[in-house]
């Protein structure tokens, strides 16, 4: 017999706490509860938990990211979907740099909810795959995309690509980080092995490689499917 899947559920404030936990237990998970991010930094020490559903915002001096951050560290295949009502530029882009697999804005309803979890345990057990497949293998196969890092190998369904070093770099970083989207002076330092000091000095060099990147992968360049801007933050891969 399977055995259930276990949660932990992370708020501060009692209603919306149980309705989260109550609505996953309906689904099927084996829900652990935490009111303070103190306690859920504690459960995480002791246990692992396939899915965290945390809020942005708790009483006390953990908050919601410190949660993530500490979930993202620990458990590597742990799903984190964050739920706040104080959605903010500022704080999805925090949220979106530690890699958290979804992003909701109170008040939520429970097909919300349970849509959100599902795309995020999905995200995260194919993140995991392409990290294993790097581990065993050197090779990366996410979506289109074939990798082989030993041998030096680019494809797009089953078409090589003729990739530079620094656009192999590119691509290769961007399929490993599939769960995020990348700042711009980190894949410059990939690409370059050169660390801008200022924001926008990396972004007008990357956005180069970029361009040359899409030349060669992209049905229509103008219009991208697969290497995409996140405004104000850097590069995703697409799905």
């Amino acid at each position: 017999m399977t055995q259930p899947m276990r949660a932990l559920v992370v708020d501060d404030e009692d209603g919306p706490r149980s309705f989260f936990a109550e609505t996953l237990r309906r689904d099927g998970y084996e829900v652990d509860e935490a009111a303070t991010g103190d306690e859920a930094l504690e459960q995480l020490r002791e246990a692992f938990f396939a899915l965290v559903l945390v809020d942005l915002r708790l009483g006390g001096r953990i908050d919601g990211l410190r949660v993530l951050e500490a979930a993202r560290w620990r458990w590597p295949t742990t799903a984190v979907v964050i739920i706040t009502a104080h959605g903010s530029l500022e704080s999805a882009v925090a949220a979106i740099r530690e890699g958290v697999d979804g992003y909701l804005v109170k008040p939520v309803e429970p097909a919300q909810l349970r849509q959100a979890v599902q795309e995020a345990v999905t995200r995260r057990e194919a993140i995991c795959r392409v990290q294993e497949q790097v581990a065993q293998a050197g090779v990366l196969h996410q979506g289109p995309f074939f990798i082989d890092v030993k041998k030096h190998i680019a494809r797009i369904d089953d078409r090589a690509l003729n990739l530079t070093p620094q656009e192999f770099a590119l691509l290769k970083h961007l399929v490993e980080n599939v769960d995020r989207t990348v700042p711009a002076k980190e894949l410059v330092q990939t690409v370059r092995d050169y660390a801008p000091e200022y924001e926008f000095e990396a972004r007008q060099i990357i956005k180069w490689y970029v361009h040359r990147l899409r030349r060669k992968v992209e049905p229509d360049p103008a219009n991208p499917r697969y290497i995409l801007n996140v405004r104000g933050i850097g590069y995703r891969l697409g799905p």
